[in-house]
């Protein structure tokens, strides 16, 4: 009953299409974990012991150590800062549970009127409040489920929601090979800044990860905004139409990771996508990412380097800790 409830949750939001029009909650698009902000920004197979992995897909929870706490940190845009925390644990062989909480400071702001008159000063930020479920549906296919409360403040304007991000993933030990499938941001707002309600910033993914069996290497690959293939879905800076094998992509993530041991492993990754929107004289090299991560017995810690807006570049740190 508990696989094909989990089928039913993966497998209904294919027939659901983004609505038209502008998102809101945009900062749900940001990255929890430096591991995957290394491998292009976005990574949902990652089969690893990594707690931040599973704010990204919520069928990787399962593969998560027991009693397992997270504290990361994003530099942003400007003076914008991200924090956040997860803790997980087990329930029994076959079910984790977790719960994490990001918070973003987009900083002070001096407010004016339209005749330029002081009205002082304000501030903005975002909040996100999530439960996470995940379940062993057998020895190579887990499901996962997570809950999200979404709460905005810019000034005086303040806007709530609810989400749900739904995952599945396939992890083949013996070849090292592990496939997901999951449907982010799935909800919509109980209050909205104004009289208008926005959708939320839904996105489909499809991820691949494969480690060779004689290198010390591992490759990912994942495929996002399946839902979106229409040329006015994407910005063209550039103004010409796109092609299909533009199109395509700008739905391609690709990652690498070089393995030293079981305790270190340094990554690069590539998000076309992110270079065309990004850049603002025309260079790729603004869809490169890169990051490392080690392993200290108990201790995880992780830092990645991206892009993420115009302004500035971001660095992620993540450190986990066993209790």
């Amino acid at each position: 009953m508990r696989n094909k409830f989990f089928l039913i949750l993966l497998f209904l939001p294919l027939y659901i299409m983004a609505q038209d029009g502008q998102t809101a909650f945009n900062f749900l698009r940001l990255p929890y974990s430096s591991h995957a902000a290394a491998l292009g920004g976005s990574n949902i197979s990652l089969p690893d012991d990594d707690i931040t992995l599973a704010l990204h897909n919520p069928a990787l929870l399962i593969n998560v150590s027991d009693n397992s706490l997270n504290l990361s940190y994003m530099t942003y845009m400007s003076d914008s800062k991200v924090a956040g925390a997860a803790f997980g644990k087990m329930f029994g062989k076959r079910s984790s549970g977790a719960i994490s909480a990001r918070y973003v400071d987009y900083g002070s702001f001096d407010g004016y009127t339209a005749d330029n008159i002081s009205t002082g000063s304000f501030t903005a930020k975002d909040i996100e409040l999530s439960i996470i479920y995940s379940y062993l549906l057998s020895d190579r296919w887990s499901g996962g489920v997570t809950g999200k409360f979404i709460h905005s403040k810019y000034e005086s304007y303040t806007s709530m929601a609810l989400g749900v991000d739904l995952g599945i993933n396939y992890y083949h030990e013996e070849n090292d090979f592990s496939a997901s499938f999951v449907v982010r941001n799935l909800g919509g707002q109980i209050q909205a800044f104004e009289d208008k309600h926005e959708s939320m910033p839904i996105d489909v993914q499809l991820g691949f990860t494969k480690r060779f069996a004689h290198a010390p290497l591992r490759v990912s690959l994942t495929m996002v905004n399946l839902h979106k293939w229409s040329k006015d879905d994407f910005y063209n800076p550039d103004g010409k139409e796109d092609g299909f094998s533009e199109i395509l992509l700008k739905h391609v993530v690709l990652g690498a990771d070089l393995l030293l041991g079981n305790n270190f492993h340094a990554s690069i990754g590539y998000n076309y996508r992110m270079a065309e929107e990004l850049s603002s004289e025309g260079t790729k090299w603004d869809g490169l990412t890169l990051g490392a991560g080690m392993t200290l017995k108990k201790i995880k810690l992780g830092i990645s380097y991206s892009k993420l807006h115009i302004s500035s570049s971001s660095l992620l740190f993540n450190a986990s800790y066993s209790l």
